[in-house]
C-alpha cells in the first residue's frame, strides 16, 4: 500500500539525522566511535541515583508517579532559578533541550521566517528549523533584506566545532538583535562542562528581555532522564507553555523529583567535578593523539570544553565520501557538512572525545589517520 497521500506537507521538510542512522545500523561496542554526542557511562551517578529515587518515593510518594504541571514541578523550577539567579517564573522545564529548540521554533516560526545561525551549527536545530520550513541563514552573511525571528547560537563549546564565543561576540550579537528586533536563542547543554580557560557571561544574562536560554541534564547527570530548561521572559515562555500543553502534557514527573533533589542537594556539583577531571584528560589525551597520528595537512579545534572537536581535511576531501570506508574499518565520525545549512564544507568532520573508553581512543584514532591517509 502506497502511504503518500496522507502525510502533510511538512513531511517533505524532515531531514534524516546521519549520526541516529549510524546508531540504527552498528553496534557502538563493536566500532571505534568518535560519531555521537553520547557522554562517557562512568559519570553517571548511579549510586546517587538509587539513594535519592527511594529518597523522592519517601519524600513525595504516589505524587511523584501522578500527571505534574506543564512548566515543570515547583521543587525543580526552584533549584533551576536559584542556580541561575532569575525568579521561578522564569523557569520552564522541557522534555530534553531538543524540545527546547523544537518548542521554541514552533512557537516563532512560520514557514518561509528566516531563522538566522552560525555556521557550522547543530545538526538536531537544523532538523527542527527544517521541519518548521524555516528559512535557514547564516549570521555573518545575512543581509537583513527580511527581519529574521530569532538567532540560534550554541555559545559555549559549540556544537560541532567546540569553540567559544568571546565576550566582545556575544556583545556584538545581542546590540545586533535589539538593532535588528530579532530573538536569541541560547542553546547552553554543555557550559558546565569547562576544563580550561575562564567562564564568560551568558548571553541570556547580557539580554534577558530578548534572549531564550535552553539548558539541559543530559550531559551533567544522565540523558536517559530526558530533562532540560528554557530561561525567558514570562510572556515567551507562557505561549510555550501552551504549545506544550499539546506535545506531552508535562515532563517525566518522576524524573523531575529525582533532579531536583540531586541539583538541590549539591550531588550535581560534586559530580561535575569528577565528570570534569574525567574529561578533560580525554580532551587532552584526543588532541596529543590527533597531533601524533594526523597525516599533514590536517588541523582541529581546540575547545575549552564540551564533547567535541571539529577536524578540517584538506581541500579536495570529501568525508561524506569516505564515511563508508572508515565505517567498514571500524571507525564512525559524523561529516562536517551536516552542519552547514547549505552542506558545504564537506572535507570536516566531528569527532567525540568523551564517549569512547579512554583506552581504546589511540587505536580508534591511529585506524581513523589511517583511513585519511589512504
Amino acid at each position: 500500500m502506497k502511504y503518500d497521500k496522507f502525510f502533510s506537507d511538512d513531511v517533505a521538510s524532515f531531514m534524516r539525522s546521519p549520526v541516529r542512522e549510524i546508531f540504527k545500523k552498528v553496534d557502538l561496542a563493536s566500532i571505534y566511535s568518535f560519531a555521537g554526542g553520547y557522554p562517557d557511562a562512568a559519570t553517571f551517578p548511579i549510586d546517587d541515583i538509587r539513594r535519592i529515587s527511594a529518597e523522592v518515593l519517601e519524600k513525595y510518594g504516589a505524587k511523584a508517579l501522578q500527571y505534574g504541571a506543564t512548566q515543570g514541578v515547583p521543587e525543580l523550577r526552584a533549584v533551576i532559578a536559584k542556580r541561575y539567579g532569575v525568579p521561578v517564573e522564569n523557569v520552564q522545564i522541557t522534555t530534553s533541550s531538543q524540545q527546547g529548540i523544537d518548542v521554541c521554533t514552533r512557537v516563532l516560526v512560520n514557514p518561509g521566517d528566516v531563522v538566522l545561525t552560525t555556521a557550522p551549527t547543530y545538526l538536531g536545530a537544523l532538523q527542527s528549523f527544517k521541519s518548521y520550513r524555516a528559512d535557514i541563514r547564516t549570521i555573518g552573511d545575512y543581509d537583513f533584506s527580511k527581519a529574521p525571528k530569532f538567532c540560534y547560537v550554541i555559545p559555549d563549546f559549540q556544537n560541532p566545532s567546540g569553540e567559544t564565543m568571546t565576550l566582545e561576540e556575544r556583545k556584538k550579537l545581542v546590540a545586533l538583535a535589539r538593532e535588528r528586533d530579532f530573538l536569541i536563542v541560547e542553546d547552553s547543554p554543555y557550559r558546565e562542562l569547562r576544563y580550561s580557560g575562564e567562564p564568560v557571561p551568558t548571553i541570556y544574562s547580557l539580554a534577558p528581555e530578548r534572549t531564550l536560554f535552553l539548558g539541559s541534564f543530559s550531559k551533567v547527570f544522565a540523558p536517559g532522564f530526558r530533562l532540560g530548561w528554557i530561561l525567558g521572559a514570562p510572556e515567551l515562555l507562557d505561549q510555550i507553555y501552551v504549545c506544550k500543553q499539546s506535545l506531552d502534557l508535562c515532563p517525566p514527573v518522576f524524573d523531575q523529583y529525582i533532579a531536583a533533589e540531586f541539583m538541590g542537594g549539591g550531588a550535581l556539583d560534586a559530580n561535575l567535578q569528577k565528570s570534569i577531571a574525567l574529561y578533560r584528560a580525554k580532551r587532552d589525551k584526543m588532541l596529543g593523539l590527533l597531533e601524533q597520528y594526523m597525516p599533514a595537512g590536517v588541523s582541529w579545534t581546540r575547545p575549552e570544553g564540551g564533547l567535541f572537536l571539529f577536524v578540517t581535511l584538506p581541500e579536495g576531501f570529501d568525508t561524506v565520501a569516505l564515511y563508508d570506508r572508515a565505517l567498514s574499518a571500524g571507525v564512525a565520525y559524523v561529516a562536517g557538512s551536516f552542519f552547514y545549512p547549505d552542506g558545504s564544507h564537506r572535507n570536516t568532520m566531528r569527532v567525540n572525545f568523551s564517549f569512547l573508553d579512554a583506552s581504546r581512543m589511540e587505536a580508534g584514532v591511529k585506524l581513523l589517520a589511517e583511513v585519511i591517509g589512504q
